[in-house]
């Protein structure tokens, strides 16, 4: 059977840099993987940071988009039948960081996927400096992403305070407690490490953490559409990096756009190079290089897309 590994975290966490940490370990360790990106929105970004990856024990493969929850669930389990006879060892999956994970489980013990594939681990990222000013429906999700995992690895420690994890810690199992979830994460649960010093025994560690079932109320996030994408694809904006930054700083302090949680992907500038984009409220990564794809994506809740549009195209 194929082991399947899912990674998930909230967004900005880093799950994809992680992904590509592992899935080289992978690799190395001479197993034939798939990369499985699984996405509402009708384009991945992630997957174009994966590429390097693609190769003889790599393949990448992609779900987005669905006119519905259901459509969606429908898509991934369609195509991990699909892939069932492609010769792979591992399969991880990465979601969008709005996932309820119930999703992944349900769709393992549907016949026929149930005769091909088995869970292997779960794995959550979360960011060392994750807020605890979360909206109701964020801190489910982080329920959600949290409760069945086996391990909890914190990102981007070394960024900040040596208390930032356990306080990270303390959130998580706050939001678990608000929706009754009956397990608590505790600190042998969770790696810490610099991820510029992972070694062979960590990746070990990881490999083996499995995965847990726990209870927890549910709150109908997905289907409520609580989250929203807006999407600029191939629409020629044209932004210095110094003004991506500034217009950044207002979508997300500024509550008449929505409650902005994310913005991903990669702009023109002026000068004709490229700047790609990152930026959540505890993380801003604005890098100019030479090659990249129009595309700029904005995330969050209750989003106000005329609004929007404007200061994105002023």
């Amino acid at each position: 059977m194929v082991t399947i590994d899912l990674i998930t975290g909230f967004l900005g966490s880093g799950k994809t840099t992680f992904l590509k940490l592992y899935a080289k370990w992978l690799i190395k360790k001479g197993n034939n993987i798939c990369i499985l990106e699984n996405d509402y929105g009708p384009v991945n970004v992630d997957m174009i940071a994966l590429e390097e990856l693609r190769g003889d024990h790599c393949e990448i493969e992609m779900i987005s988009g669905g006119s519905d929850l259901e459509t969606h669930r429908r898509r991934f389990k369609t195509k991990l039948i699909q892939m069932a006879m492609s010769g792979y060892d591992y399969v991880l999956v990465e979601p969008s960081g709005i996932y309820d994970t119930d999703e992944f489980f349900d769709a393992l013990h549907d016949d026929p996927v149930d005769k091909w594939y088995k869970a292997g681990n779960a794995i959550t990222i979360i960011d060392a400096g994750l807020s605890d000013n979360l909206s109701k429906e964020e801190r489910y999700i982080l329920t959600s992403e949290t409760a069945n995992c086996g391990m909890v690895i914190i990102s981007k420690a070394q960024l900040y305070d040596r208390d930032a994890p356990t306080k990270a810690l303390a959130i998580i199992n706050n939001c678990m407690s608000e929706f009754s979830c009956n397990r608590r994460i505790n600190s042998s649960e969770v790696m810490a490490n610099d991820w510029s010093m992972l070694k062979d025994d960590d990746f070990k560690r990881i490999n083996s953490c499995g995965y847990k079932y726990a209870d927890h109320v549910k709150l109908q996030v997905m289907e409520q559409n609580n989250f929203d994408s807006m999407f600029f694809m191939n629409e020629g904006l044209l932004i210095s990096r110094e003004n991506i930054i500034e217009k950044a700083g207002k979508l997300l302090n500024d509550g008449i756009y929505g409650h902005i949680i994310r913005i991903k992907g990669q702009v023109q500038s002026p000068r004709g190079s490229w700047t790609d984009i990152n930026i959540t409220r505890s993380e801003q990564s604005v890098n100019e290089q030479k090659t990249g794809q129009d595309i700029l994506i904005v995330i969050g809740e209750k989003l106000d897309k005329e609004k929007i549009r404007k200061i994105m195209e002023s």
